[in-house]
């Protein structure tokens, strides 16, 4: 059996960059990457949709030890691509990648201080049958957050009898023809932001069908600031400052949000009438009955959704399906959508541990039954860390936060000669909490099967990059509640090493 000392699952923006980490920051261990598909790139080789951009500024999107090289902040699915393959081939990290691998399951062995990595191989996007297995002594989860083979599609009633086509944006294909053709978009998440004003450009005309209203703020696609700066200083320099620059605007943001939530909402309805004008109406269409940051603030590039609805070329409508029909959608108001085209935006579906089935000695792992440790680890499971970013930034400021812990764990392990840690819960007064503290559809529908965080750290939530940053990078790695140890040496073992 084939045997590396870290295994890291995923080859997409987290796990190249946890690759980049260990070995810089921990060299000398040996490590594979396995990825499922047949590319590195994961969502953003994944997700093909019109329009298909971050929601997030690349100055913090992109990785910390790579500054981001292109004018646009707001960037576009392949230039992401391109830059995330870029620093695979940089670091000769994409030699380290075994493509059409799909972990299905793992085993931990404390008699072995190992896990034993159940793999399915994929051929074409298909399952071929042909399984193996592989060794680590650590398992590093970087395979996102959701399930990448469907997204989620509610059970719309009269589906089946729309004569033109439905399809969800994680499974467009290039064949899909929407020039000049009427198209609905349900949704008004971020996926749903993003197609709008994008197919407007061709389509005849696109409404985007919302069940109730999102925040929605503009932000300029370049940041002035970010091409001054790079102009006066070198270019990691520039892309450090800017990063800080945004981080704090963005912190700033969200805590004005939850202590001052009537403050952070007037600042940004003023900002959609402003940019909308008074074709369209902003309390029906644009106001949610929730307050900021309660669920993710959609972000749009230039006011290009507002632009789009300004000019005609597309409308939103706030109400709920009925039914569908051979012509369309007919609406709880009695309102009917003629469409060509219905395109379902209507989220993601969470996954646990990427949906894998994990074991520590014959027991099975059960997420809700887990406390997450500082984020990233689980009570009770050894040697195994998960990537996960943050809700109110964007992901990668955590992931890198993760890989410098992950690190800074495995050379701690090394030098003081232990092969197992494990975050252990011994606080009876811990009070267990949901995993996020958000109202959105996609994370209510899951929140059951996901971990648990607790009432005070290390196994509280603090969606906080800066104390993030002091924790992960400067503090204690033996705190008292990560378990070091090794094997337990059997009787008859000790005899035969005595001989």
């Amino acid at each position: 059996m084939e045997h590396v000392d870290v295994l890291i699952v995923g080859a997409g923006l987290s796990g190249i960059g946890a690759a980049y980490h260990l070995q810089t920051e921990s060299p000398g261990r040996s490590y594979l990457i396995l990825e499922g598909r047949e590319a590195i790139g994961g969502t953003w080789d994944l997700f093909r949709y019109p329009g298909i951009r971050s929601d997030s500024d690349m100055y913090t999107l992109g990785y910390r030890f790579k500054p981001w090289p292109h004018a646009n902040a707001i960037a576009d699915g392949p230039t992401i691509l391109s830059y995330i393959r870029e620093t695979a081939a940089e670091n000769g990290i994409d030699k380290k990648i075994r493509f059409g691998h799909k972990v299905k399951g793992a085993s931990w062995s404390s008699a072995d201080a190992k896990w034993t990595v159940e793999v399915e191989r994929v051929h074409g996007g298909e399952t071929s049958g042909e399984t193996l297995r592989l060794s680590c002594n650590f398992l590093f989860m970087c395979s996102g957050y959701y399930r990448y083979d469907a997204g989620y599609t509610p059970e719309f009633p009269g589906i089946e009898r729309f004569a033109g086509r439905v399809v969800h944006p994680q499974k467009w294909t290039p064949d899909i023809d929407y020039a000049g053709k009427r198209v609905v978009v349900i949704g008004s998440g971020a996926t749903a932001m993003t197609l709008v004003p994008e197919m407007a450009k061709d389509a005849a005309h696109v409404v985007m069908l919302q069940r109730s209203p999102t925040y929605v703020v503009s932000r300029p696609a370049k940041d002035p600031i970010a091409l001054k700066l790079r102009r006066w200083l070198p270019a990691k320099a520039a892309y450090m400052l800017t990063r800080w620059k945004n981080v704090l605007l963005g912190m700033y943001f969200y805590k004005l949000a939850k202590s001052k939530p009537e403050r952070a909402k007037k600042f940004i309805l003023d900002m959609v009438r402003s940019a909308i004008g008074a074709k369209v109406d902003v309390a029906k269409h644009f106001t949610p009955r929730y307050n900021p940051w309660d669920q993710r603030i959609c972000l749009v590039p230039d006011g290009d959704l507002f632009r789009a609805l300004h000019s005609g070329k597309a409308s939103v409508v706030t109400d709920q399906i009925a039914t569908f029909t051979e012509t369309g959608i007919k609406l709880r108001s009695g309102e009917e959508l003629a469409a060509d085209l219905i395109v379902t935006a209507t989220g993601l579906v969470l996954s646990s541990f990427g949906d894998m089935a994990l074991t520590v000695d014959g027991r099975r792992v059960e997420g809700p039954k887990t406390f997450g440790y500082k984020g990233m680890m689980y009570s009770d499971v050894p040697n195994l860390a998960s990537s996960f970013g943050y809700t109110n930034a964007s992901w990668t400021l955590k992931c890198d936060l993760t890989c410098e812990y992950v690190c800074r764990l495995l050379n701690h392990m090394a030098k003081h000669g232990y092969r197992q840690c494990t975050p252990r819960n011994n606080d009876p007064t811990l009070v267990a909490e949901p995993w996020l503290d958000f109202s959105s559809g996609y994370v209510q529908r899951a929140i059951e099967q996901l971990p648990r965080q607790g009432s005070k750290k290390p196994w509280k939530l603090y969606q906080n990059y800066i104390r993030d940053l002091i924790t992960l990078r400067f503090g204690r790695i033996d705190d008292g509640v990560m378990e070091f140890s090794n094997p337990q040496v059997q009787a008859g073992e000790v005899q035969r090493a005595l001989g």
